[in-house]
């Protein structure tokens, strides 16, 4: 059986959070599951969580759970409803509270609001829907805006800021909390949105570090314009990216996103750091069965592109399909994740790494496996290291990590090609190359008289790096 080494990314909601629908999305293809802290009580993700790790011992399937933290998000304040804005009129928002907003003025949580915007900077309201501009600023409370593109005027609306610099900081004082629960529940990985400098993943790192013993490798969610002015330093100091298609629409022209997204993959490729693309991916498929053409050239791009997941967001959180969503999404990675566009065309490790030999071992594996034709790389790892290193060579076959390590069980289980399995035995190196072989044939990844290559630190029981290449038919 072909397995698909893309993963798939399922955002957790009314659709999908119960336990009957957690088991049969794991059952349809779901690697990783995605909690959107933006949408997310705590009493609810503690229930969620434990529900899923239930399911990892039930299906033998180490699904990760990806913490997606809410950011520093500008929203509207109430408006009373069938409020419409006109093309030409004017409309003021303050950051005083207003009960009932109207036509006439709103509150805007964003209490910098007047301080930060200039005269003639656009913002935009509901993902872009209506247009405004700015007038004129008291720098106080209160900012004129005029409409350029009017439309219908909600309650708690998204605002952005595509032209203006914005003093708000990273992380909110509800992503703090919500990153010290996720650190305290466990989660395999933590995203942080809007991100724009490398000090805003320095300082997430720093609540992570001190909030769990282990590592939390964090993904940077790249939707603003000054991610993308600094995404060589962003992506220095992150484990990993997203590219939040949503959000980097409304902020950049959206003509620039499939550019910046294919950029930002071959970035991340070269770094050896995993890359999910995300947003629309199979929007029509929120309420229709078949998705668009347009869409599943979308992710067949992604993925020939050298995208490490696809995440789907109301596809599985508030969609009529979340199941048939999944499979579709498997079907078509299938369908293209072998082709040529998506062989390894990678630059080689730099000489002065300090993990050289490790990278140039991790490396060759790579390209032995696809020379002989072989089935998986095996490899045995306490920190999950040469589970890293060997899917970012892209190998045409399974990558299998063999670990005592159970915390990396589920983290590494987001990395492309990427399946591990729970081992704790190391004995002799022989030895324990052939009871990593047997688990790999007990557990359906490989068949008797396929070929692996073997990789192990030699003497085995000091779990240092791996320095050991053997080929072994089955």
């Amino acid at each position: 059986m072909k397995l698909n080494k893309t993963k798939i990314i399922a955002t957790l909601g009314p659709s999908s959070s119960s336990k009957t629908m957690l088991s049969k999305l794991i059952v349809s293809g779901v690697d990783v599951f995605r909690v959107n802290f933006s949408h997310a009580e705590h009493k609810d993700v503690e229930r969620i969580v434990s529900d899923i790790k239930a399911l990892r011992i039930k299906h033998n399937k180490h699904v990760s759970i990806l913490g997606d933290l809410q950011g520093p998000k500008i929203r509207l304040g109430n408006v009373v409803p069938e409020t419409f804005l006109k093309k030409g009129d004017s409309i003021l928002f303050s950051t005083k509270k207003i009960k009932n907003g109207n036509s006439d003025r709103v509150t805007i949580n964003y209490t910098s609001f007047p301080k930060d915007v200039k005269k003639g900077e656009t913002v935009l309201v509901d993902d872009g829907k209506i247009i405004l501009q700015v007038e004129k600023t008291d720098r106080d409370a209160n900012v004129n805006l005029i409409v350029i593109q009017g439309g219908l005027l909600s309650s708690s609306k998204g605002v952005n800021l595509p032209s203006t610099k914005i003093s708000l900081p990273a992380l909110t004082p509800k992503d703090i909390k919500d990153a010290k629960f996720a650190a305290k529940l466990g989660f395999d990985w933590v995203a942080l949105s809007f991100v724009r400098s490398k000090n805003d993943v320095l300082q997430l790192r720093e609540i992570l570090d001190k909030s769990s013993n282990e590592l939390i490798p964090i993904i940077s969610k790249i939707e603003k314009p000054q991610a993308i002015n600094n995404m060589d330093q962003i992506l220095k100091v992150s484990n990993g990216l997203m590219v939040a298609r949503g959000d980097l629409g409304i902020e950049i022209p959206a003509e620039e996103v499939p550019l910046y997204q294919k950029i930002l993959v071959k970035k991340a490729n070269e770094a050896r750091k995993p890359i999910i693309i995300a947003t629309q991916m199979m929007e029509s498929m929120i309420d229709s069965l078949t998705p668009s053409r347009a869409e599943v050239n979308d992710v067949a791009n992604s993925v020939m592109d050298g995208a490490d997941c696809i995440m789907l967001s109301g596809e599985t959180s508030v969609g009529k399909y979340p199941c048939e969503v999944v499979k579709k999404v498997g079907t078509i990675i299938a369908g293209v994740e072998d082709s040529q566009p998506v062989k390894n065309k990678f630059t080689l490790p730099k000489l002065k790494s300090k993990r050289l030999i490790t990278k140039t071992v991790c490396r060759h594996a790579a390209l032995i496996a696809n020379e002989i034709k072989a089935s998986a790389v095996c490899t045995l790892t306490h920190s999950g290291y040469t589970g890293w290193q060997i899917s970012s060579w892209r190998p045409n076959c399974l990558v299998l990590v063999f670990t005592s390590n159970k915390r990396i069980l589920s983290q590494l289980n987001l990395l492309w090609g990427v399946k591990c399995i729970y081992y704790n035995k190391f004995q002799s190196t022989d030895k324990t190359v052939e009871d990593v072989n047997a688990l790999a044939i007990k557990n359906r990844y490989v068949r008797k008289g396929d070929v692996v290559v073997n990789l192990a630190s030699m003497p085995i029981k000091d779990k240092g790096q791996v320095n050991t290449l053997r080929i072994t038919k089955l």
